[in-house]
């Protein structure tokens, strides 16, 4: 299967400001791809690009098989975009927000109405459907939002920061429209400043900083290039804490809270090995946990700062 996005020297600039430096990806088809960096890095930039809103000033964008300077309005008709701001009209109820979405794409009434129905239903909104936007909550409104950018039956969405400003629980409601949507077929192009967002949802992470890529990969393939992954034993007294030191040289002891970090890739083999050396020695461990790095050590050990900090834009 063709992959629905392919980008090879994407280049931007603002003025003097050069925003993205030729930056190469593909999303395959069907997947959730995040681009994760802090504010000002270039992450709506790309969207924009893609999306056909501004014009690249070098390299090749093809998004759902379609070139996106040459062929803008076969790019348009494929994607769905929600941005970081609501788009919503406030004067409109959900429904009738819905409604005036299915006429721009050129749906007749019956069509616009049945599609309505089915998204309002989708984002549980159905109850709010007569209500105007402006008595939602922020979670609704953004969950409408959504809902709109879905009316024209896109198979890629573009999704620009879209759960900035949502509490925890509203977030995670988006984050379970958001894999439903990829259930359904649907190839996703999230940017995100939110490292634990970038976690749960991508199957395809890039981190970008200072227009390039800085790294790429799964959650799981990013956290392995960074060390600071570490196995934490627990024991219930300082005798036994003193006989396991003397069994993990190289590990960091913490007196107070009676306990170790034996430093590992903390996988399966590494846990067998730290259980046997420790039945060998006869020490009994009181409690075992697993740390490995987060999204957040890979972005700074990276970069040299988090994904919080302003970059110029």
């Amino acid at each position: 299967m063709p992959p629905a996005i392919f980008v090879r020297g994407l280049r931007k600039s603002f003025g003097d400001n050069l925003v993205l430096d030729g930056i190469d990806f593909t999303v395959p088809t069907g997947t959730i791809y995040a681009l994760l960096g802090p504010n000002g890095a270039g992450k709506t930039t790309t969207v924009q690009i893609l999306s056909t809103l501004i014009n690249a000033d070098g390299g090749e964008a093809r998004v759902a098989g379609h070139d996106v300077a040459a062929d803008p309005d076969a790019v348009r008709a494929a994607i769905g975009v929600t941005g970081q701001f609501s788009a919503v009209d406030d004067l409109l109820t959900g429904r009738e927000n819905l409604m005036l979405m299915g006429r721009l794409h050129h749906l007749g009434r019956r069509e616009s109405t049945r599609r309505a129905a089915s998204l309002l239903d989708r984002f549980e909104l159905t109850d709010a459907a007569t209500r105007t936007p402006a008595t939602y909550s922020g979670g609704m409104r953004r969950r409408l939002d959504l809902a709109m950018g879905l009316v024209g039956d896109p198979r890629i969405v573009f999704l620009d920061e879209p759960t900035t400003g949502l509490d925890p629980r509203s977030r995670r409601a988006m984050w379970d429209s958001i894999r439903a949507m990829v259930d359904d077929g649907v190839t996703v192009f999230l940017t995100t400043q939110y490292l634990e967002e970038a976690d749960e949802l991508a199957d395809h992470i890039a981190l970008l900083d200072g227009g390039r890529f800085v790294a790429e990969g799964t959650a799981r393939e990013l956290k392995q290039l960074v060390p600071g992954g570490h196995i934490r034993l627990r024991f219930a007294d300082a005798e036994r804490l003193r006989a396991a030191e003397g069994v993990f040289h190289h590990a960091q002891t913490d007196a107070a809270e009676l306990s170790l970090q034996v430093p590992g890739d903390t996988g399966v083999a590494s846990l067998r090995s730290i259980l046997d050396q420790l039945d060998a020695a006869s020490i009994d461990v009181e409690e075992l946990s697993v740390h490995t790095p987060d999204l957040d050590d890979v972005f700074l050990a990276l970069t040299g700062h988090d994904t919080t900090r302003e970059v110029a834009r």
